[in-house]
């Protein structure tokens, strides 16, 4: 499925009766079971949860990231961009096309979602360069600069050219964050942003994704097991 829409009132992303299993040595454990979730343009979704109770994996099927012996099932996830396309059904080509272009995912926990042994300017340069190869290296490095001011980083060429060892827990989410938006997404999933961030610095993380919403007048999916962080 992949034609053009007029998408009117309709949601930019449907979920419909969505079945995970794990495949496991005796037989198959179903984890998710008929999930149906809706988002449209310009709304923030909250998927609340305990932990292990499935939120993540959702998420992770969206963008067809999903662990190894997870097994979708059933289901149909309907994202109506320029054309109406099924991801479950999609093709892995059109499926990167989408990946950190169209839909971004800012990881819960930087350390393991960046790379240790990349400078943090280069892993940013990759998304913009996978999705522009028309760009030369010095305007996709003007691009990474300018990100890494509206995430409102500090020192933006010291960070550049840091690796991931050498910054803060909240200046390697506000790099994810640079990251996401890179390609100006129609949805950004963010997967519990804050939880390893002490108070005033998940504040501020939660102020910049709100902001940022209104800037490039995306929608966000946001994952958390607390009340409080939804709420704001």
């Amino acid at each position: 499925m992949d034609e053009k829409i007029d998408s009117g009132d309709l949601p930019l992303l449907s979920v419909n009766n969505l079945v995970i299993s794990f495949a496991q040595e005796d037989g198959v454990k179903r984890v998710i079971d008929q999930v149906n979730f809706e988002l449209y343009k310009g709304e923030i979704l909250g998927i609340v949860g305990e932990s292990g109770s499935g939120k993540t994996l959702s998420c992770l099927s969206i963008m067809q990231l999903l662990p190894p012996g997870a097994i979708i099932e059933a289901g149909q996830i309907l994202f109506r961009d320029q054309s109406l396309i099924d991801l479950l059904q999609s093709s892995e080509e059109k499926l990167q096309s989408i990946r950190g272009n169209r839909i971004s995912m800012v990881f819960q926990e930087p350390m393991s979602a960046l790379n240790p042994s990349h400078r943090c300017g280069k892993q940013v340069a990759e998304i913009i360069s996978l999705h522009h190869p028309e760009k030369s290296e010095a305007q996709i490095k003007a691009d990474v600069l300018a990100l890494f001011q509206k995430v409102k980083l500090p020192d933006v060429e010291r960070i550049y050219k840091s690796y991931i060892h050498q910054l803060s827990g909240g200046q390697l989410q506000r790099v994810m964050i640079a990251m996401a938006i890179a390609n100006k997404p129609a949805i950004i999933i963010a997967d519990e942003p804050t939880t390893a961030l002490d108070v005033t610095v998940q504040e501020s993380i939660l102020d910049l994704l709100l902001t940022l919403k209104e800037d490039f007048n995306c929608s966000i999916i946001f994952i958390s097991h607390d009340l409080g962080v939804i709420k704001k």
